[in-house]
């Protein structure tokens, strides 16, 4: 159903993690048992890799590349947060050299094992530093970091005698690949394609068993978030960055997921670019229900920062008009939430629980 008259309340939806946490727990059972008890995980498509991991050398088709890793990499480089959080995630701390391009802080869980990492740049570093590391495999999560324009190009990498491996998410189903996943989607983002990577990476460094684990610990977060959650007539737009022109989510990206997880819509679900840049003329009269606003903790451009978003929607004189502004309907993610990675499960959470709040069921 739609947001009740609770919705009129004036409210900035930023869950806490206690928050979070106290309503995934309450169907975290049930689903951790649908996750591991019954048919498994689910299937992310066709295997990438020709070995399940243990025998090498290891060869991977991955975004029309072929990658052959002779043994489990011991000098890994995460050249995005999403590959670095990956990696961290299946415990390869100890195998990791470097990581970079970081939009958000690590999140909680990993912090300690991160603290172990170094960090060579919060942006992309240069293919100088990266190398100073004596990488044995690199991992993005975007192709404006591994390719043209940015660390380096794939093939420079193989000439290096370096394997290199690119995030799914960001060539399969799109025509365009940027360092902010921008861009033009041909089929929605589904998590099958972030499983896909996590099965990846785990098999290039043999650590197949916590990469099942780990997609079947996302299968049941998602689970216990969205559960009978239904949003029904209820529809968000979800502003990344830039006041002026701002950059807000089309159908097909993290935010496809998130709202087909509860059950809501996307104002600007007709809309197949990634990030496209759209007139508050024209958000005004989508009237979403609420605002999806990301907190970055980069400054790299105007409208990074939580409060410059909410001091400017209260006070331009066409977005302070808006109901969801008037209402102060906001839910508050973290930039790396609404990029395709395992935070993505991290967005679905935070919004489920901003929409419990006001009302839907």
């Amino acid at each position: 159903m739609s947001l009740s008259a609770r919705s009129r309340m004036s409210f900035i939806a930023r869950p806490s993690r206690a928050a979070v946490t106290s309503r995934v727990a309450m169907l975290a059972v049930a689903a951790a048992c649908a996750a591991g008890c019954g048919a498994g995980v689910a299937d992310s498509g066709e295997s990438t890799t020709d070995s399940g991991g243990g025998a090498y050398p290891l060869t991977l088709e991955n975004c029309g590349h072929t990658v052959t890793v002779d043994e489990p990499p011991q000098r890994a480089v995460a050249l995005n947060q999403g590959a670095a959080e990956i990696m961290l995630s299946l415990g390869l701390a100890d195998r990791m050299v470097g990581t970079a391009t970081w939009t958000d802080p690590v999140r909680e869980n990993l912090a300690a094992d991160n603290e172990r990492v170094p960090r060579l740049a919060d942006d992309k570093p240069s293919l100088e530093v990266v190398l100073d590391t004596e990488p044995d495999f690199v991992a993005a999560s975007f192709g404006g970091t591994l390719g043209p324009g940015g660390v380096a190009t794939r093939e420079q990498f193989d000439t290096l005698g370096v394997p290199s491996y690119l995030s799914p998410t960001d060539c399969i189903g799109k025509t365009d690949q940027s360092v902010n996943a921008d861009g033009a989607r041909t089929e929605p983002l589904t998590m099958d394609t972030v499983y896909r990577e996590i099965r990846d990476i785990a098999a290039v460094f043999d650590v197949v068993e916590r990469g099942e684990q780990f997609v079947a610990d996302l299968e049941a977060r998602y689970a216990a978030a969205a559960g009978d959650l239904d949003a029904a007539g209820t529809s968000l737009a979800f502003w990344f960055a830039d006041l002026r022109t701002p950059y807000l989510a089309g159908c097909c990206g993290s935010s496809g997921i998130i709202t087909d997880s509860v059950g809501a819509t996307n104002v600007f679900a007709d809309t197949t670019d990634e990030w496209p840049q759209i007139g508050w003329e024209v958000i005004a009269e989508r009237d979403p229900s609420a605002l999806v606003l990301a907190d970055l903790s980069r400054r790299s451009i105007e409208g990074d920062a939580l409060d410059s978003k909410i001091a400017f929607l209260e006070s331009d004189p066409v977005t302070r008009e808006m109901p969801a502004v008037r209402e102060r309907r906001y839910i508050v993610v973290n930039g790396a939430d609404l990029n395709p990675s395992i935070r993505t499960v991290d967005g679905i959470e935070k919004v489920a629980v901003a929409l419990r709040e006001w009302g839907a069921e």
